[in-house]
């Protein structure tokens, strides 16, 4: 069976009991980087043998991986933070697992953009999670295409293109889109700044950008929401 464990994004102790049960149970746990999970089962005080799987080797690994677990072997994915295959490493093992009628069961646990997406104050109801956009090619068409997304739009983004990123969105929905940017979170320096892109892209530019960051974009008012608008001020101006 694969087991995929979601991990700490920041504070060590975001892991569930359950996490923890099968990290001790499993065969083999593989890690994004074993370095980084090493600090983590140190810290939980579990003694296993790191397999590294990453975006650079998955794709020759899966073979044997799958071998392993058909021979009757048990395997954990964790990535470095939060849910393996969700902006990590994940979904190739999992899609081949099912292709090979392997069990696959998925925790619940930590992700960065849930946390940031509530304390956005921006609806949650609906909403469209992006990940991380191209670095180069296809960024500004992917932006763009966004241009009438109603529902709020989560990104993931580095800190060195934060600002950039912040500069497009800014070009595409408006200077004035309300936002907020969170980084950090769950650590000690935990930082949610709200407002519209064009406050949010002069802290950051004052202040510098360091951290893990998730970046949430308010939805194109629908039209049925612009009309309530324009009737809410009428209604104000006749009073």
């Amino acid at each position: 069976m694969l087991y995929v464990i979601p991990t700490p994004i920041g504070n060590l102790e975001d892991i569930t009991f359950r996490a923890v049960k099968i990290l001790q149970m499993v065969d083999i746990i593989l890690a994004e980087d074993t370095r980084q999970s090493g600090i983590l089962l140190k810290h939980l005080q579990i003694n296993k043998a790191l397999q590294s799987y990453h975006i650079f080797n998955e794709h020759h690994t899966i073979s044997n991986l799958l071998k392993k677990m058909q021979d009757g072997s048990h395997i954990a994915l964790i990535s470095d933070a939060g849910t393996p295959a969700i902006s990590d490493p994940g979904f190739l093992l999992v899609r081949a697992c099912l292709a090979n009628a392997i069990p696959v069961q998925c925790l619940p646990g930590a992700t960065a953009f849930v946390p940031a997406l509530v304390n956005s104050g921006l609806p949650t109801d609906r909403f469209t999670f992006e990940g991380f956009l191209p670095h180069k090619k296809g960024r500004k068409t992917r932006i763009e295409n966004l241009l009438h997304e109603e529902r709020t739009m989560i990104f993931y983004e580095s800190p060195h293109r934060l600002i950039k990123a912040l500069e497009q969105f800014m070009v595409v929905f408006g200077e004035n889109r309300q936002a907020s940017v969170s980084r950090e979170l769950s650590k000690i320096h935990e930082e949610t700044i709200h407002g519209t892109l064009r406050e949010i892209h002069s802290y950051f530019t004052k202040k510098g950008v360091k951290g893990e960051i998730v970046v949430v974009v308010a939805g194109k008012k629908s039209k049925e929401e612009a009309q309530n608008i324009g009737e809410g001020i009428e209604d104000e101006e006749d009073e």
